[in-house]
C-alpha cells in the first residue's frame, strides 16, 4: 500500500471514530417544536466536520482531482472552530479530545493540500480562498443558525 492510501486510511479511521463519538452525543428532543430550535441543529457541527474528513480521506484514497480542495476545506473548517472559539465568536461544542485530534488532522490535510504532496490537481488561489470562505460559512452556520 503506498503512502497516499495509508494516510487516507488512517484519516478515514479517525473520521469514522470521531463521527461515531459525535453522533452518540446528539440529543433528540421530545416534541415537534424542539426540532426547529437553534440548539438542536448546532449539535450537528462536530459531526459535519468529521463527515468532511471522511469525504476528504475518501477522495485522497481514490486520488480524485478535487482531493486538494476537499483536504483544504476540511482543514480550514476544523481549524476555524477552535480559532473562532478563542476569539469569542461562539462557544464551541466540540469536545477537547475532538478539537485536538481534528486540529492535528487538519494541519496534516492543509500541508498535503498546499504542498500537493501526491501530485494531484494543484490547488489554485481561488480554490484556496473558496475553501477558507466555505469553512468559515460552515462554522458560522452551525453556531449562528
Amino acid at each position: 500500500m503506498n503512502k497516499r492510501k495509508t494516510i487516507s486510511v488512517l484519516l478515514l479511521i479517525i473520521g469514522l471514530a470521531l463521527s461515531v463519538a459525535f453522533i452518540t452525543k446528539i440529543e433528540f428532543p421530545q416534541g415537534f417544536e424542539a426540532y426547529f430550535k437553534r440548539e438542536y441543529y448546532s449539535q450537528f457541527g462536530p459531526l459535519a466536520i468529521s463527515v468532511e474528513q471522511l469525504f476528504a480521506s475518501y477522495y485522497l484514497f481514490v486520488g480524485h482531482e478535487k482531493t486538494n480542495f476537499t483536504l483544504a476545506l476540511f482543514g480550514f473548517t476544523a481549524l476555524l472552530d477552535p480559532i473562532f472559539n478563542q476569539l469569542g465568536f461562539f462557544n464551541s461544542i466540540v469536545p477537547l479530545y475532538g478539537t485536538i485530534v481534528l486540529s492535528i488532522c487538519a494541519l496534516l490535510c492543509l500541508w498535503l493540500a498546499f504542498a500537493n504532496t501526491f501530485k494531484l490537481k494543484r490547488l489554485s488561489y481561488i480554490a484556496a480562498t473558496l475553501s477558507v470562505v466555505l469553512g468559515a460559512l460552515i462554522e458560522l452556520f452551525f453556531n449562528y443558525l
